[in-house]
């Protein structure tokens, strides 16, 4: 059954929008990241933080790569006052990467800089917007609720 999907025309055409979609977004990302004087996987690091403070191993885990790739990056965000790494509450062995308010500034710019993404979406009604969130937390095996 999965090959026969893999052949479907229409299956391998959403694959190549998909891939177009996300190389023209890092495109983006990284031109914007440029503006700030980031590289694009500092720049994604930040954004992540922003969201929430968390241990090197789960920024790993969340960007695919090694936590020592993620301690290099956080420690030329720290020396930029971008993030500092503080104890975790819940185990003080364990310290967590939080953005400083200099690094959520500088996340909000990012994130207000990239038109890409907006712009399309804004095209489309907010029923479609929520179908596509949903078939994409589908594809990806979470809950849509």
């Amino acid at each position: 059954m999965a090959t026969t999907a893999r052949r479907d025309p229409l299956t391998v055409e959403v694959v190549e929008l998909i891939g177009s979609v996300v190389a023209r977004y890092y495109e983006e990302y990284d031109q914007a990241a440029a503006e700030h004087s980031l590289t694009g996987a500092q720049a994604r690091v930040l954004g992540l933080l922003s969201s929430e403070p968390m241990p090197m191993r789960r920024i790993a885990q969340k960007l695919k790569c090694e936590p020592s790739n993620v301690t290099g990056i956080v420690d030329r965000l720290e020396a930029r006052d971008l993030v500092e790494r503080r104890p975790d509450p819940d185990d003080r062995r364990v310290k967590l990467a939080a953005p400083t308010e200099k690094g959520r500034a500088t996340a909000a710019r990012l994130r207000d800089s990239l038109g890409f993404a907006r712009e399309p979406l804004a095209g489309l009604s907010e029923e479609e917007r929520t179908t596509l969130r949903d078939l994409l937390k589908r594809m990806l095996g979470q809950d849509p609720a």
